[in-house]
């Protein structure tokens, strides 16, 4: 027993310094989670950021410039359900006084979720970082512009749209820090 011991012993300060040696290896996922949170610490609405681009299936896999395109995606996805839900209350509302801010609304998401963002998501693709940014920035000023149609409707408390347009604006602020990242080189 005590030759068992003594061989487990040596076996084990060969083997130390061939250990020490080796640097500990994260696996991938880790690593990925790692570049997630990191990036997302990096960005003005860190749980946005966080539930976004975990809530995809590839951004396990997704280097700095994947996760811009993930995050532009968003942008792309909540500009899609806003206008959506504008076209849900255009078809409701009985009255002209709701319906034109409402017209005006459309009249600014459907071009930023039917050209302006799916170019700005190629953009990404291609590395033309700064035609990504304008398509981003385009979105979030439609969806402030869009709120805006409603000031002076009375009642105080927004648009019908207001969480939409909120959306949109926050997941442009992630996506367009996540892009600055990109453009210091990190």
């Amino acid at each position: 027993m005590k030759a068992l011991v003594c061989s487990l012993l040596l076996l084990l300060l060969a083997a130390s310094p061939a250990a020490a040696a080796r640097p500990l290896e994260l696996p991938a996922t880790q690593k990925m989670a790692d570049l997630i949170e990191q990036t997302c610490r990096l960005t003005p609405f860190y749980d946005l950021c966080l539930s976004s681009l975990k809530s995809d299936p590839t951004s396990g896999a997704a280097d700095l410039r994947g996760l811009a395109r993930i995050m532009a995606g968003s942008v792309l996805a909540g500009a899609s359900r806003t206008l959506d839900q504008i076209q849900q209350l255009l078809g409701q509302a009985h009255d002209p006084a709701a319906e034109r801010p409402l017209a005006d609304c459309a009249e600014l998401y459907i071009p930023v979720v039917k050209y302006t963002l799916p170019q700005a998501l190629d953009a990404l693709s291609k590395g033309h970082l700064g035609f990504a940014v304008y398509g981003l920035s385009d979105a979030g000023k439609e969806a402030e512009d869009c709120e805006k149609n409603f000031s002076g409707q009375g009642g105080g408390g927004g648009s019908p749209v207001t969480e939409g347009n909120k959306l949109v604006r926050n997941l442009v602020d992630v996506a367009l820090a996540i892009i600055k990242i990109l453009q210091k080189g990190f």
